[in-house]
């Protein structure tokens, strides 16, 4: 009987203490304030830019022969420096091309042989004095133009038979070589694949892109809500999604007086130079955000910003005074990153504000 009295008591205690703190609970739910020290920290003003890592200047590489790819001494990710063996394109004409350049030749050849007679012949006058020397200028002249002719006629038969050739002095490769030093960044062709020159009437076949990778620049966009704020030089922290660990440090350097529109809002093109690029190895196409540092200032009075009542230009806080009362008290704000605020007049160091519970939807 004793035993059960004990147990009996036992269990009244308990469920005494479980009932206690559900009310206690609930009370501190509906009624519990919480309090907040105004302190000292940093503040930051930054706009973000959206964009990606890529070299400040790529190269373009074309052939100025036409024909086939016949060997690629590169590949994707290999250094190059200025001269160094690219591609080999092979010309390939059509039937036609090569009958009528063969065809030229011969064409051309009979006007030199008889350009060159006559010419051989005024001269043998001309030292007998049977001719004048207008009439030899004028041979002279024909030869000339015979002999030139002839000339390019070969010229163009040798580009489309073989690829190396001089042209009008200048020397015609099917080697193309590197016009900088950089790293291959794409291969756009393989072997046996047919190349269409450059020309001034047409962009002929993009063969390879070149790129010197120590020149990496961020490209990127910016809102025009926060365009106006921004000067060139400012300075920028680059995040870069494949390596969270490192951070990128640069500054603005060009601002798009234009806009455009992208996805319904309306952007700024904006470009930044890298000043150190860390540890890790940059990539060209790298997805990455910048944050361009508008304003900074350091040891401030700071308070959440959630905390700060705003009403007919007046900024204001609840505040718990010596006594224990709550009491509203004006201040005057300043910088702010969104989340917290300056203070800067109204409240000290220590202070305590007033965050009171969200209201419950009933």
């Amino acid at each position: 009987m004793f035993k059960k009295i004990i147990l009996i008591t036992i269990a009244i205690i308990i469920i005494g203490a479980v009932i206690y703190f559900m009310v206690s609970g609930s009370g501190k739910k509906e009624n519990g304030i919480k309090k907040v020290k105004v302190e000292k920290g940093a503040i930051i003003d930054k706009a973000l830019a959206v964009g990606r890592i890529e070299p400040e200047r790529e190269i373009s590489v074309k052939s100025k022969i036409s024909g086939l790819v016949k060997k690629i001494y590169v590949d994707i990710g290999d250094q190059v420096k200025v001269g160094d063996l690219l591609i080999d394109v092979a010309p390939d004409p059509t039937p036609i091309e090569f009958a009528e350049a063969k065809r030229e030749v011969e064409i051309f050849q009979v006007g030199y042989d008889n350009a060159k007679r006559e010419f051989d012949r005024v001269i043998s006058l001309r030292d007998k004095q049977l001719v004048s020397n207008q009439e030899y200028e004028g041979k002279k002249a024909t030869f000339d133009e015979a002999e030139l002719r002839l000339k390019l006629a070969k010229e163009k038969l040798g580009l489309i038979q073989s690829g190396p050739t001089e042209i009008a002095d200048l020397k015609v490769d099917n080697t193309i070589k590197s016009p900088i030093i950089g790293m291959v960044l794409a291969k756009l062709v393989e072997e046996g694949d047919p190349v269409v020159p450059l020309t001034s009437y047409q962009a002929g076949t993009d063969l390879m892109v070149l790129a010197y990778m120590e020149d990496l620049i961020f490209k990127g966009t910016v809102d025009e809500i926060d365009v106006g704020k921004l000067k060139v030089d400012m300075p920028v922290e680059i995040k870069v999604g494949a390596i969270p660990n490192d951070t990128i440090s640069g500054y603005l350097y060009k601002i798009s007086p234009r806009a455009h529109k992208e996805e319904g809002s309306t952007l700024f093109d904006i470009e930044i130079r890298l000043n150190t690029v860390g540890k890790s190895f940059l990539r060209a196409g790298y997805s990455a955000n910048a944050n361009i540092v508008i304003t900074k200032k350091t040891d401030i009075l700071l308070v959440p910003e959630r905390l700060v009542k705003v009403g007919d230009s007046v900024s204001t806080v609840e505040v718990i005074d010596s006594v224990g009362a709550i009491t509203t008290k004006k201040i005057k704000t300043g910088l702010s990153d969104g989340i917290n605020i300056e203070v800067v007049d109204g409240l000290k160091e220590g202070e305590m504000i007033v965050e009171r519970p969200p209201k419950e939807i009933k």
